[in-house]
């Protein structure tokens, strides 16, 4: 089971980490242009959802991994997939940047 984090508890997810985690956008570069969350208590990585198996180097396993795409549905397959793959501590943002914007961050553009 991926655990579901909604923007409004993000924060709280955060700092229940042990370290820095990582935000990792799988939405297309297009989907970055148009909007994009701003790094604070995380670090982010963008990579989309289809590179993700081959770049997977890129991702540590000693990290907190949150997943985040436009409504959460590819965030979640990806999510599925680290955790298949050894990753101990994924979870996904549910509503993805959709959410972000209307519940944490109105200045996100929605599209």
């Amino acid at each position: 089971m991926i655990p579901q984090v909604r923007p409004t508890d993000f924060d709280t997810w955060v700092q229940a980490q042990d370290g820095r985690p990582l935000v990792l956008d799988v939405r297309e570069p297009w989907e970055l242009q148009v909007a994009s969350v701003a790094p604070g208590d995380f670090d982010l990585l963008a990579i989309p959802m289809n590179q993700v198996p081959a770049r997977m180097g890129e991702l540590p396993q000693s990290r907190a991994i949150a997943c985040l795409c436009h409504h959460g549905v590819r965030s979640h397959r990806v999510a599925l997939f680290l955790a298949q793959q050894g990753y101990a501590d994924v979870a996904n943002i549910a509503g993805g940047i959709e959410a972000w914007a209307r519940e944490r961050d109105p200045s996100v553009p929605q599209y």
